[in-house]
């Protein structure tokens, strides 16, 4: 097995931060379509991107196709964002 592809399999969805209540929220997130999320480094598609991001459909373990304001659709990698806590 290549690198890539251990490297592949070890990435997960994370949350922004770490939930107050840790007892309700014990099990990683999975994304879904039609969710917002918090992007880790919106400069990285443009410098006056914003910070959040909609999930428009999977295309693979690792990455999802999105809508972000101001910037538009984008491939975005699990690595590049998270779940706010709300």
């Amino acid at each position: 097995m290549t690198i890539q592809k251990l490297r592949e399999q070890n990435l997960a969805v994370q949350w922004c931060s770490v939930p107050l209540d840790r007892k309700e929220r014990t099990t990683i997130p999975q994304p879904q379509s039609d969710t917002w999320v918090q992007l880790l480094e919106p400069e990285s598609f443009s410098p006056l991107c914003h910070d959040e991001a909609l999930l428009l459909c999977q295309i693979s373990n690792w990455e999802w196709a999105a809508w972000i304001p101001s910037h538009g659709e984008a491939v975005i990698n699990i690595e590049q964002f998270c779940f706010p806590n709300s």
